[in-house]
């Protein structure tokens, strides 16, 4: 008399795959602990960003589709910034020029998102002109201050528009973190000033090494 099977063979082949799912997931949300020089860097729990709809420079859709498959370096700021966004901005594209004269090429897996918090005044004609004036691969983007409010907080950035000078003038005080999001559309780093191009460049590559374990 032959024994009877106690698992069926489809019941062990579904356990096995939901083992490999969960081990995946456990690694996705909860790898190895990071190395000392990116403690700071890093953020303790990796964030899946939730849906949100932006309208880019080119008058298309960004959401957060736009992010798969891309190591995403994101500022929050507005074009008539005095200081800090322009700066970050030029920053932003020397880490870009750093990346390239390793290679040979521009990554074709980064792109750099300026998401403007001053939509009274960012029209996407505005943007335009204003972020390829630094590089013409960068992404700029904006919505209606709802749709902004949910993303900032997403991310732990804030900004407060300041009293008028004039009429339609005044500042907009505003976090000066540049963020990264990881191709799987997840907030896992943040950059704090000061901002120099070589030690941005550098910590995205030790964070490239962690998440691909070189």
């Amino acid at each position: 008399m032959t024994k009877k099977n106690i698992f069926p063979s489809g019941t062990l082949l579904l356990f096995g795959v939901f083992l490999i799912v969960m081990l995946v997931t456990y690694m996705l949300v909860r790898p190895s602990a990071p190395p000392p020089e990116l403690e700071g860097v890093l953020r303790p729990e990796f964030r899946l960003l939730r849906p949100f709809k932006l309208t880019d420079h080119n008058n298309a859709l960004f959401n957060q589709q736009r992010f798969e498959g891309k190591w995403t370096f994101v500022f929050f700021g507005y074009t008539s910034c005095p200081d800090i966004c322009p700066a970050t901005l030029y920053v932003l594209n020397s880490v870009q020029g750093q990346l390239e004269d390793e290679t040979g090429e521009v990554p074709a897996d980064i792109q750099v998102v300026f998401i403007s918090v001053d939509p009274e005044r960012d029209t996407t004609e505005k943007l335009a002109a204003y972020i390829t004036h630094f590089n013409k691969k960068f992404i700029g983007a904006t919505a209606g201050k709802t749709e902004i409010d949910k993303l900032t907080r997403q991310f732990g950035a804030g900004y407060v528009l300041e009293p008028e000078t004039t009429p339609g003038h005044y500042l907009v005080a505003h976090t000066s973190a540049i963020f990264l999001v990881d191709p799987f559309g997840r907030l896992v780093a943040s950059f704090s000033q000061p901002h120099y191009p070589k030690t941005i460049t550098t910590q995205y590559q030790k964070i490239q090494d962690y998440f691909y374990g070189n």
